[in-house]
């Protein structure tokens, strides 16, 4: 009997010390997991965040990577806490489901003056007088007109056929690159090609472009890419949303990147959930950041810190004096 007591007491108490190193039961946290889906920009709006969570408000802080749709079912299951760029127009579906549903809750828009879609070289179209480029396809205008230039962009594995560059395999831009392909005819004349990173789908245009070549390819603003480079973006019909759930066949949505949390993080962290809900950018103020990045092969902490440091007047408006305060000392 004295064994079986023991065991019990053991036991008990094994439950007690459980309960008490997990969440209080106040439901706090102490350590704010960000979703990092694979872009730089993400990621430095990330490290934004986190300098200010960790040296403001003093949370612990870590990333998690993964897929577009890996992250955000993180998000809406609690395993992520915070996502500084959901492109709500891209997940249209998802997003407002777990919105819906309760899941999750968006606390900002980060920023929604952004573009996104197929882009050329301008050169391309325009030809390049300085560089002694001629015009391409002078009569390039439209997504459905890259059908016509199959020997323009050639596929360098499959000469006859152009080549078009996707978005990353993974990405929910992809599928709807994809389904305009149907849509318009590309697959007569051009091939969907998805990189597996969008670092390769940049060395990709990087090599073209510094080589006057022509290219044709997936990308979006805010980046240093399309801050760097002229690039033209293609047209397409007006958005129309019966139309794109359909079929893809306008341009893209209109996209609000928002600031999103799980549903618990305003009673685990009321604190960060009151800085998140003043967190808001630009498209201009991201490309800033993303041209020091690639300007001084800066990582994305790097280009946060001289970010916050270049636009001091921006992020402390978002938090108390006293929290300013305290991650103005860490950053100098």
């Amino acid at each position: 009997m004295k064994k079986i007591g023991l065991l019990l007491l053991i036991t008990l108490l094994t439950v007690l010390s459980a309960c008490s190193s997990d969440s209080a039961s106040d439901g706090k946290i102490d350590k704010i997991v960000f979703a990092d889906a694979g872009w730089d920009s993400i990621r430095v709006h990330n490290s934004i965040a986190q300098m200010i969570v960790e040296e403001g408000l003093g949370y612990k802080t870590d990333v998690t990577s993964g897929s577009t749709a890996a992250t955000v079912q993180g998000l809406r299951e609690g395993d992520i806490n915070v996502y500084m760029e959901v492109w709500t127009d891209n997940i249209k579906e998802v997003y407002e489901e777990a919105i819906d549903a309760g899941d999750i809750e968006k606390l900002s828009v980060n920023f929604d003056d952004n573009n996104q879609g197929l882009y050329v070289p301008t050169y391309v179209i325009e030809g390049d007088e300085e560089r002694g480029i001629e015009p391409m396809a002078p009569d390039l205008r439209t997504v459905e007109d890259l059908k016509k230039y199959p020997e323009v962009f050639e596929d360098p594995e499959d000469p006859g056929r152009g080549r078009i560059i996707n978005g990353p395999s993974g990405w929910a831009v992809e599928k709807s690159i994809t389904q305009k392909f149907e849509t318009y005819g590309l697959d007569e004349t051009m091939n969907n090609f998805i990189p597996g990173s969008d670092s390769a789908a940049v060395a990709d245009l990087v090599s073209a472009y510094e080589s006057g070549k022509a290219w044709v390819g997936y990308y979006w603003s805010p980046t240093w890419v399309t801050a760097k480079y002229d690039l033209t973006l293609l047209e397409e019909p007006e958005f129309d949303p019966e139309t794109w759930e359909k079929t893809k066949g306008t341009a893209f949505p209109p996209n609000d990147v928002v600031v999103a949390v799980h549903k618990d993080m305003p009673n685990q962290a009321p604190e960060v959930v009151d800085f998140l809900k003043n967190y808001e950018t630009s498209s201009e103020l991201t490309e800033d950041a993303l041209n020091y990045m690639e300007a001084n092969d800066a990582s994305a902490e790097e280009a946060a810190a001289w970010w916050m440091k270049e636009y001091e007047d921006i992020w402390t408006a978002w938090v108390s004096d006293e929290v300013a305060e305290k991650v103005k000392d860490a950053l100098n």
